[in-house]
């Protein structure tokens, strides 16, 4: 285990990156977008936020990406296909944790295995749907405010009219 001391005299620990060498080879980058996005922001301590944050850089530069790029642009396809899977999954319950790899799959999709483009394709799809969420969550603000402007009068009908038929062609 790394330990972190507080200043408080508490502790955070975090897996060291040998044992995170025998995780499967995407769960390191997950690991470190965890405790990034949920954990980091719960220490009080900013000398153990920007120590925990230093760590976080290391694992992703020494084990994370090191290991992903082996299995994802090795000639092993079985062992692709199974790393895939587990991102396909993943990418469809919480697609920020696997945000990282998306460069990587967009260049697997070069390659002509059918059990590999479908993979990478699925979570290309994701992606896909993510982004049009954000964006279709950014148009719904915006509409809002254009249908509030409207209500007291500072908009006309033309440019309320023009908002709302952005908003549903972006939402069909």
């Amino acid at each position: 285990m790394r330990i972190f001391h507080k200043k408080d005299g508490g502790i955070v620990q975090l897996i060291e990156k040998q044992k995170m060498m025998e995780w499967p080879v995407e769960m390191p980058l997950i690991f470190v977008n965890f405790i990034r996005d949920k954990q980091l922001d719960n220490y009080e301590d900013a000398n153990v936020r920007k120590e925990v944050e230093k760590y976080l850089e290391e694992v992703t530069k020494d084990v994370a990406i090191p290991r992903l790029l082996s299995v994802l642009e090795g000639n092993d396809n079985d062992e692709i296909i199974l790393a895939l899977t587990r991102i396909e999954e993943i990418s469809r319950k919480k697609i920020d944790m696997v945000r990282p790899i998306k460069p990587y799959i967009e260049n697997l999709m070069k390659i002509k295995d059918k059990d590999i483009t479908t993979l990478t394709k699925k979570i290309a799809d994701n992606f896909a749907k993510e982004e049009r969420k954000v964006e279709l969550a950014k148009k719904r603000k915006i509409m809002q405010q254009k249908e509030k402007d409207f209500l007291a009068g500072k908009i006309n009908a033309t440019e309320y009219g023009k908002a709302r038929k952005d908003y549903l062609i972006l939402k069909e």
